[in-house]
């Protein structure tokens, strides 16, 4: 019996996490990552180099890498002081092997070699693009990073949400997509990392076109000023504009609480945890409902530029895998709830 090809697509550390736990199962991982970040270190090397954005693609190259904790820590090392203040070396490296290759793709190729990765890792595409926002107010919100801190977005409403100029679909991504037995969508920033990768016409396509199940992981928690009011099936509803209605099979919803202490620091942010409407009817997607809450206090890294919009309650990795393989091949019921 030959092994299943699962496709995830997302970005940033909600990959990491997922990838990291797929990566011990025996299974042909392709892992979709988005190329719209511009903001912290990632953005300097896009205007300073003319590179393709490094830093979600290094964190999914150092999930699939062989297990080795100085490989990990070097990649995700980050200078604190001096000119590279800031910078990961990871990110560093990749833009280094992209002028080398002169080409993303080929760097990316030429550094899953190096790591002896489990799988593959390909941009959604190699067109150097911006992520552009109109709000219903006419304000026009330029890059990732710009959009990330405006929490204004869900009181004023969007008009548009576009990538400039119209990007090229990776080949790879396509192929990808067309022979996947599983496409697991997240979890990740909603506007930030996952869709992205869905206003890709040519993407969104062979999503709503191919036979395979497609699994959405449901983020933990909203975003403040973007999902602030979003529930469960919102975030379905509002994907499914892309890639088809009907087309979402599962979508894996967590049961369990997270520490008191965490819940309160987001509550302080406006941000709380996703709901879920047990009375609503007719969904044609299966509520995969499961532990996948990570136990760990997650720290900020202080170089990180980033870091103070980064998720601190996250998924686990192991247990996110096991219900992912569960739904596939009817194992490890143990993790799952309940499914309505």
């Amino acid at each position: 019996m030959r092994n299943k090809n699962i496709v995830t697509i997302g970005g940033g550390t909600g990959s990491f996490t997922l990838l990291s736990g797929l990566k011990k199962y025996p299974v042909n991982i392709s892992a979709i990552v988005s190329m719209a970040d511009d903001g912290g270190s990632t953005g300097v090397l896009r205007d300073e180099l003319g590179v393709l954005p490094p830093g979600d693609v290094r964190q999914c190259l150092v999930a699939l890498a062989e297990e080795s904790g100085l490989i990990r820590s070097l990649l995700n090392y980050r200078f604190e002081s001096g000119g590279l203040k800031g910078h990961s070396f990871g990110n560093l490296f990749l833009s280094a092997l992209e002028k080398m290759a002169k080409g993303f793709q080929k760097g990316v190729e030429e550094a899953g070699q190096i790591l002896k990765i489990k799988g593959q890792v390909i941009p959604v595409t190699e067109t150097d693009i911006q992520l552009i926002m109109k709000l219903k107010n006419n304000k026009i919100l330029k890059g990732e990073d710009e959009i990330n801190h405006n929490f204004q977005i869900e009181k004023i409403g969007i008009r548009d949400f576009f990538l400039k100029p119209e990007p090229k679909a990776n080949p790879m991504a396509l192929r990808s997509i067309r022979e996947a037995d599983a496409i697991v969508i997240g979890p990740g920033n909603f506007y930030c990392s996952i869709l992205p990768n869905l206003l890709i016409k040519a993407i969104a396509s062979a999503i709503k076109k191919s036979k395979a199940k497609v699994i959405y992981i449901c983020n933990l928690v909203n975003k403040k000023g973007h999902t602030e009011n979003f529930d469960l099936d919102r975030y379905a509803e509002e994907m499914e504009k892309y890639i088809g209605k009907g087309r979402v099979d599962y979508i894996v919803y967590n049961v369990k609480k997270p520490n008191p202490e965490l819940i309160r620091k987001y509550l302080r942010k406006s941000e709380k945890l996703v709901p879920f409407n047990e009375d609503r009817p007719r969904r044609k997607y299966k509520i995969v409902k499961a532990y996948v809450l990570s136990n760990k206090m997650h720290r900020r890294n202080k170089a990180d530029a980033i870091a103070p919009i980064r998720a601190l309650i996250r998924h686990d990795s192991d247990r996110l895998a096991k219900v992912i393989m569960s739904i596939l091949d009817k194992e490890n019921k143990n993790l799952i709830k309940e499914v309505v």
